[in-house]
């Protein structure tokens, strides 16, 4: 019997769609690295991307966070068709409707906790301490809010992060490996992070090797040679 997350089709009844995906493929020279993807996100979902090393995960996640562009095939993102944006346009949409959370990472080493929220702040709109303060309290860091990342354990920033990640309410959360630099107690942590979140009806895609991570998501999108496979 298969299990009810393994590519299974996302609900009929459904709210709007995040993320739209239609015929994606990237190539670099003559390398495919993703050819003819199409899925789609709708509001609320947690759903994992796997696949071996080379499937194309981080090419997918790259073009989901409008870093990098697509050869061909069309990308919608909270119902904006992406192909068609100017690099600044991009940028502002990133900026407002995506949350990065990376396997590194990337705080500002001389900002303190909170200092590092504020920043994400000051990019979006305006910087509000106690508003990242609340961020912080969120992923249970009150306490830490003046450390710099160096006083942190690699838990507590990923933490932030995932706090970093939310301090703009955007419509996506895109998680790269989230877990992959934490021991099993802080990666079963973040997990629950991410799980809540999803209960409070955020939209999560988490790129992951380790299949009882993509077995705790709602659905499992797999990628093999750059094409999404059964």
């Amino acid at each position: 019997m298969t299990a009810p997350n393994q590519d299974a089709p996302a609900p009929a009844e459904q709210s709007r769609e995040v993320i739209g995906v239609s015929g994606l493929g990237k190539r670099f020279g003559s390398v495919a690295a993703l050819q003819d993807v199409s899925f789609s996100v709708h509001q609320g979902e947690f759903v994992a991307v796997m696949g071996p090393s080379g499937s194309g995960k981080t090419t997918l996640l790259n073009i989901l966070s409008l870093l990098d562009t697509p050869t061909e095939g069309s990308y919608r993102l909270d119902g904006i068709e992406t192909a068609h944006l100017s690099e600044k346009e991009q940028v502002i949409i990133r900026r407002e409707k995506i949350g990065l959370v990376f396997q590194q990472f990337h705080l500002i080493p001389y900002l303190n906790a909170v200092e590092n929220l504020m920043l994400a702040q000051h990019y979006h709109s305006v910087a509000d301490r106690d508003e990242a303060v609340e961020a912080l309290a969120r992923v249970g860091l009150a306490e830490r809010a003046t450390h710099l990342p160096s006083q942190l354990s690699g838990g507590e920033q990923q933490r932030v992060c995932i706090a970093r990640a939310l301090i703009n309410a955007p419509a996506l959360i895109l998680a790269d490996e989230p877990t992959g630099n934490l021991d099993a107690d802080n990666e079963a942590l973040v997990m629950g992070l991410l799980e809540s979140l999803r209960d409070e009806g955020r939209t999560i895609v988490l790129v992951t090797h380790n299949p009882e991570l993509g077995d705790r998501t709602g659905r499992v999108i797999r990628l093999q040679h750059g094409k999404r496979v059964a």
